[in-house]
């Protein structure tokens, strides 16, 4: 089982704690429009961002840095993952002009969290996704950031090295 820390204080993860080089689960999740995303979907380079809710601020920095950067990222799909409604993406997109990257829920099974290892399992955010970035490239992980503290950005730095390297 993964730990993390919310505002110092550590926190359980349910699921599998996945690593680098393994075969990424296939997960079926909701678009904003409520039709499907597919997370490790064959022929595809994605940037799965795992996070709490597109309503806080730190999430949303998240979501508007990567709309940006998506340029940087050749031939990736960025998709951001996390237990808000497909509603509330929607009205999160729409306001914060948000079109260049996916968003997409884990609510009706919380199958992404509990597969990929980052559904927290005590504390105040119970319930809601850690953050999380993989990258899954003909079908397996080839990178991966569990952020320590889940008030915090993941290393964005060290992804883009990661995608001019490979």
């Amino acid at each position: 089982m993964n730990l993390v820390n919310f505002k110092g204080s550590l926190v359980k993860l349910k699921g599998d704690a996945l690593e680098v080089g393994v075969v990424a689960p296939k997960v079926k999740l909701k678009a904003k429009d409520l039709s499907e995303v597919i997370i490790a979907e064959e022929g595809k380079t994605q940037i799965v961002l795992s996070l709490p809710s597109l309503d806080t601020p730190v999430c949303a920095t998240e979501a508007r840095e990567f709309n940006q950067k998506i340029a940087s990222y050749p031939n990736a799909q960025v998709i951001v993952v996390s237990m808000d409604l497909p509603f509330a993406m929607g009205r999160f997109c729409s306001t914060e002009g948000i079109d260049n990257i996916i968003v997409a829920s884990d609510f009706v099974a919380k199958e992404f969290g509990e597969k990929y290892g980052v559904l927290i399992a005590d504390g105040a955010l119970e319930g809601l996704l850690a953050r999380a970035v993989f990258v899954i490239k003909e079908g397996k992980i080839v990178y991966k950031e569990l952020v320590n503290e889940i008030t915090e950005m993941p290393n964005i730095k060290e992804l883009d090295a990661f995608f001019q390297n490979n």
